[in-house]
């Protein structure tokens, strides 16, 4: 099954040709602003409408993030290969020589910076280098702590879609690349019982039409389960939590009227479309005060 976030706070099933959206909210009574969320936590069962006939077509209603409001976004750095060598080359990426995620850890994306392809991305300053990156996301269906890497896979509820833009720069990670509309999510979520390998899935991104990333999740550095196994050392890793995986070699940026197309092999595909604010990052008043 395919799930999708339509029109701010309803769900629904993807037709298999991607063309419909099966209204699930008013068959479950689903009524809340995040019911991917509320379905993952609760018991409902979707089986039994899946060759229903659709009630929406997807060009009439808007698509939101799967997840409006995850409760972490976990992200791994640098588990692709040719990206390292491309980030340790490029000092615009990364001022670090290679380091992984046993050296430095996971980091955090801001849940506030979630928005689904519909949405599009805004470029908060004119004057600071902006990147795309495409990666592989997963959505978590239990709660885990302390996990072994081989029981990873049966707590996966499904795979998405995740673009991680990126301010270049000093900044820590998680402020870079946690300002609004950073992290696109979407088109769907598809249960992990559809996806027989995710760690041989051809990914691609076009920038303007022009492929600027293409590459398989075989070549992770860190498998799905390495990175949960990992962030939930001592960390509780919450039903409904994001996880990233990386992105491969071929970022660069991004400028106000771009458009994205982001696929991933039997996971699904997105457009989105880039705007740009005329704030200048100098222009930032940013100053020292207030009481002790």
């Amino acid at each position: 099954m395919r799930f999708v976030r339509f029109d701010e706070d309803r769900l629904g099933l993807l037709t298999d040709d991607d063309t419909g959206v099966i209204d699930l909210s008013d068959r479950l009574d689903l009524i809340t602003r995040d019911p991917l969320l509320e379905f993952i936590r609760s018991d409902y069962d979707a089986s039994e409408f899946t060759d229903a006939n659709p009630d929406y077509d997807i060009e009439d209603v808007h698509i939101g993030a799967p997840i409006k409001r995850p409760g972490k976004v976990i992200a791994a750095p640098l588990n692709y290969e040719n990206h390292i060598e491309e980030a340790i080359a490029d000092k615009d990426i990364t001022t670090d020589e290679w380091f992984s995620i046993e050296d430095k850890g996971y980091f955090l994306k801001a849940p506030s910076s979630v928005v689904g392809p519909d949405d599009g991305v805004k470029l908060p300053f004119s004057d600071r280098r902006v990147d795309h990156e495409i990666e592989l996301a997963f959505v978590m269906e239990s709660d885990v702590k302390d996990i072994d890497a081989e029981e990873v896979w049966d707590n996966i509820f499904g795979y998405t879609i995740l673009l991680d833009i990126s301010v270049r720069g000093d900044q820590d990670r998680s402020n870079r690349k946690s300002y609004d509309t950073f992290t696109v999510i979407g088109p769907c979520v598809v249960t992990r019982d559809e996806i027989d390998d995710p760690q041989s899935l051809d990914m691609e991104l076009q920038l303007n039409g022009e492929t600027k990333q293409r590459d398989n999740t075989s070549d992770m550095v860190y498998t799905c389960a390495d990175v949960v196994q990992y962030a939930s050392l001592g960390t509780t890793i919450e039903a409904g939590d994001v996880i990233t995986t990386g992105t491969p070699e071929g970022v660069s940026a991004l400028s106000d009227g771009d458009t994205i197309d982001a696929e991933i092999e039997n996971v699904g595909s997105m457009t989105v479309d880039v705007t740009a604010r005329d704030t200048s990052f100098e222009d930032v008043d940013v100053q020292k005060g207030g009481q002790k």
